[in-house]
Protein backbone atom coordinates (compact mmCIF):
# COMPACT_ATOMS: atom_id res chain seq x y z
CA UNK A 1 0.00 0.00 0.00
CA UNK A 2 2.99 2.17 -1.01
CA UNK A 3 2.17 5.50 -1.22
CA UNK A 4 -1.51 5.67 0.60
CA UNK A 5 0.85 5.95 4.63
CA UNK A 6 -0.09 1.91 4.81
CA UNK A 7 2.31 -0.28 6.22
CA UNK A 8 1.89 -4.15 5.70
CA UNK A 9 4.03 -7.23 7.16
CA UNK A 10 3.98 -10.51 5.25
CA UNK A 11 2.79 -13.06 7.40
CA UNK A 12 4.60 -16.41 5.72
CA UNK A 13 2.02 -18.35 7.24
CA UNK A 14 0.36 -21.36 5.65
CA UNK A 15 -3.19 -21.78 6.62
CA UNK A 16 -6.10 -23.90 6.15
CA UNK A 17 -7.81 -23.27 2.73
CA UNK A 18 -11.29 -24.49 1.67
CA UNK A 19 -12.49 -25.78 -1.86
CA UNK A 20 -15.70 -23.24 -2.14
CA UNK A 21 -17.78 -22.02 -5.40
CA UNK A 22 -16.54 -18.71 -4.71
CA UNK A 23 -13.35 -16.79 -4.29
CA UNK A 24 -15.32 -14.58 -1.07
CA UNK A 25 -16.26 -18.22 0.47
CA UNK A 26 -12.38 -19.43 0.06
CA UNK A 27 -11.22 -16.23 2.22
CA UNK A 28 -13.33 -15.79 5.40
CA UNK A 29 -12.08 -19.41 6.89
CA UNK A 30 -8.75 -18.26 6.32
CA UNK A 31 -9.49 -14.77 7.85
CA UNK A 32 -11.49 -15.96 10.49
CA UNK A 33 -8.16 -18.50 10.92
CA UNK A 34 -4.88 -16.29 10.70
CA UNK A 35 -7.00 -13.79 12.86
CA UNK A 36 -7.38 -16.46 16.03
CA UNK A 37 -3.86 -17.52 15.48
CA UNK A 38 -1.86 -13.52 15.31
CA UNK A 39 -5.02 -11.71 17.08
CA UNK A 40 -4.81 -8.46 14.52
CA UNK A 41 -5.59 -7.47 11.63
CA UNK A 42 -5.25 -9.86 8.87
CA UNK A 43 -6.14 -9.16 4.96
CA UNK A 44 -6.08 -12.18 1.68
CA UNK A 45 -5.68 -11.92 -1.45
CA UNK A 46 -7.67 -14.58 -4.15
CA UNK A 47 -8.02 -14.19 -7.96
CA UNK A 48 -9.48 -16.18 -10.25
CA UNK A 49 -9.75 -16.61 -14.23
CA UNK A 50 -13.04 -17.17 -15.05
CA UNK A 51 -14.06 -18.67 -18.68
CA UNK A 52 -17.92 -18.06 -19.84
CA UNK A 53 -17.57 -21.51 -22.67
CA UNK A 54 -16.05 -23.55 -19.78
CA UNK A 55 -19.07 -22.20 -16.98
CA UNK A 56 -16.83 -20.33 -15.02
CA UNK A 57 -13.55 -22.94 -15.02
CA UNK A 58 -11.12 -22.64 -13.44
CA UNK A 59 -12.54 -19.81 -11.85
CA UNK A 60 -11.61 -20.70 -8.03
CA UNK A 61 -9.37 -23.82 -8.90
CA UNK A 62 -7.13 -21.50 -11.24
CA UNK A 63 -4.17 -21.63 -9.07
CA UNK A 64 -4.62 -25.55 -9.59
CA UNK A 65 -5.61 -25.92 -12.97
CA UNK A 66 -2.80 -23.27 -14.19
CA UNK A 67 -0.35 -25.85 -12.57
CA UNK A 68 -1.23 -28.88 -14.03
CA UNK A 69 -2.72 -28.05 -18.02
CA UNK A 70 -1.54 -24.53 -18.13
CA UNK A 71 -2.73 -21.81 -20.52
CA UNK A 72 -1.84 -24.41 -23.35
CA UNK A 73 -4.20 -26.78 -21.87
CA UNK A 74 -7.09 -23.56 -21.42
CA UNK A 75 -6.63 -23.05 -25.00
CA UNK A 76 -7.29 -26.55 -26.12
CA UNK A 77 -10.57 -26.53 -24.11
CA UNK A 78 -11.38 -23.27 -25.59
CA UNK A 79 -10.76 -25.11 -29.69
CA UNK A 80 -13.97 -24.19 -31.69
CA UNK A 81 -15.55 -22.47 -29.18
CA UNK A 82 -17.16 -18.92 -30.68
CA UNK A 83 -17.80 -17.67 -27.42
CA UNK A 84 -14.47 -16.68 -25.48
CA UNK A 85 -15.38 -13.78 -23.35
CA UNK A 86 -13.36 -14.41 -19.92
CA UNK A 87 -12.84 -12.48 -16.71
CA UNK A 88 -10.01 -12.26 -13.90
CA UNK A 89 -11.66 -11.75 -10.55
CA UNK A 90 -9.77 -10.83 -7.33
CA UNK A 91 -11.23 -10.93 -3.73
CA UNK A 92 -8.83 -8.82 -1.05
CA UNK A 93 -10.65 -10.19 2.36
CA UNK A 94 -9.51 -8.10 5.67
CA UNK A 95 -10.74 -8.80 9.05
CA UNK A 96 -9.35 -7.71 12.50
CA UNK A 97 -10.18 -8.82 16.02
CA UNK A 98 -13.92 -9.03 16.92
CA UNK A 99 -14.98 -7.77 14.25
CA UNK A 100 -16.60 -9.04 10.73
CA UNK A 101 -14.56 -9.54 7.45
CA UNK A 102 -14.92 -6.64 5.10
CA UNK A 103 -14.02 -8.15 1.02
CA UNK A 104 -13.19 -5.77 -1.75
CA UNK A 105 -13.75 -6.81 -4.82
CA UNK A 106 -12.09 -5.92 -8.64
CA UNK A 107 -13.42 -7.46 -11.83
CA UNK A 108 -11.35 -7.31 -15.23
CA UNK A 109 -13.76 -8.45 -18.35
CA UNK A 110 -12.28 -9.48 -21.47
CA UNK A 111 -11.83 -12.68 -23.96
CA UNK A 112 -9.55 -15.29 -24.23
CA UNK A 113 -6.88 -14.60 -26.69
CA UNK A 114 -6.35 -17.78 -29.68
CA UNK A 115 -3.07 -17.87 -29.20
CA UNK A 116 -0.12 -17.50 -26.16
CA UNK A 117 1.39 -13.65 -26.87
CA UNK A 118 3.70 -11.93 -24.58
CA UNK A 119 6.37 -12.78 -21.82
CA UNK A 120 5.62 -10.36 -19.16
CA UNK A 121 3.22 -11.26 -16.30
CA UNK A 122 2.39 -14.28 -15.11
CA UNK A 123 -0.26 -17.37 -14.88
CA UNK A 124 -3.10 -17.23 -17.66
CA UNK A 125 -1.32 -13.17 -18.61
CA UNK A 126 -0.70 -14.48 -21.99
CA UNK A 127 -4.03 -15.73 -22.75
CA UNK A 128 -6.23 -12.93 -21.51
CA UNK A 129 -7.06 -9.92 -23.52
CA UNK A 130 -8.75 -7.43 -20.97
CA UNK A 131 -11.80 -5.36 -22.46
CA UNK A 132 -10.93 -2.58 -24.58
CA UNK A 133 -7.23 -3.54 -25.47
CA UNK A 134 -5.84 -5.45 -27.87
CA UNK A 135 -2.78 -6.78 -26.47
CA UNK A 136 -2.50 -9.96 -23.77
CA UNK A 137 -2.10 -8.94 -19.96
CA UNK A 138 1.59 -10.30 -21.06
CA UNK A 139 2.09 -8.24 -23.56
CA UNK A 140 0.82 -4.85 -21.41
CA UNK A 141 3.60 -3.21 -19.31
CA UNK A 142 3.57 -3.16 -15.62
CA UNK A 143 1.72 -0.02 -15.01
CA UNK A 144 -0.87 -0.51 -17.79
CA UNK A 145 -1.68 -4.00 -16.80
CA UNK A 146 -2.09 -2.52 -13.36
CA UNK A 147 -4.75 0.46 -13.90
CA UNK A 148 -6.86 -2.13 -16.15
CA UNK A 149 -6.33 -5.61 -13.59
CA UNK A 150 -8.77 -7.11 -11.04
CA UNK A 151 -6.01 -6.80 -8.52
CA UNK A 152 -5.59 -2.84 -9.12
CA UNK A 153 -9.39 -2.66 -8.82
CA UNK A 154 -9.80 -4.57 -5.86
CA UNK A 155 -7.08 -2.61 -4.16
CA UNK A 156 -8.54 0.53 -5.02
CA UNK A 157 -11.56 -0.40 -3.69
CA UNK A 158 -9.91 -1.80 -0.11
CA UNK A 159 -8.00 1.34 0.30
CA UNK A 160 -10.78 3.26 -0.13
CA UNK A 161 -12.54 1.40 2.95
CA UNK A 162 -9.61 1.12 4.82
CA UNK A 163 -9.96 4.31 7.07
CA UNK A 164 -13.37 2.93 8.14
CA UNK A 165 -12.04 -0.60 8.67
CA UNK A 166 -8.89 0.41 11.34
Amino acid sequence: MVGHGYELEHLDTAYPEIQADTLEETIVPGLTWLVSKYDRPVMIDDSGFFVDALKGFPGVFSSYVFRTIGCEGILRLMEGRPDRSARFECCIGFMAPDDEPFIAEGVAKGTVSHEMRGSGGFGYDPIFINEGHTKTYAELDVDEKNKASHRGKAIESFVDELPRLL
